[in-house]
């Protein structure tokens, strides 16, 4: 969980490459189940630095806040997030989701976003 935070806290103060510093360089950013125009597989660091750069972008404020993980297996970890999102215009927006984090040797491998926990908890089985 420690990796995860200090990725979470890095991209929170926009540290694009703080955040990679956790993910491994083949790493996988599975983004396919957003409901948003960025639904994509990233695969690489450098692919994940230019989504997440663009995305960033997009917001005159963009922070996370992860709420309580829930460990399966040795090298799974789901964590529910809510993104708080405020654009240009001063709108102001939260979003929900659940991610599913792989790892190997203390290294992010993947992440993957789903909508609902029970989806995240079913693709971990």
């Amino acid at each position: 969980m420690q990796t995860v935070r200090r990725s979470t806290d890095a991209y929170n103060r926009r540290d694009v490459d703080g955040m990679l510093e956790t993910w491994a360089p083949d790493a996988v950013l599975d983004w396919s189940n957003s409901r948003g125009v960025e639904a994509g597989v990233y695969r690489g660091r450098g692919e994940i630095r230019a989504f997440t750069q663009q995305f960033l972008a997009s917001w005159d404020e963009a922070r996370i806040a992860i709420d309580d993980p829930v460990e399966v297996g040795d090298e799974l970890l789901i964590t529910e997030n809510v993104a708080y999102l405020r654009g240009r215009d001063g709108i102001e927006v939260q979003a929900r989701s659940t991610w599913l984090h792989e790892f190997r040797d203390g290294v992010q491998t993947s992440l993957t976003l789903y909508q609902t926990k029970q989806e995240a908890l079913e693709a971990a089985e």
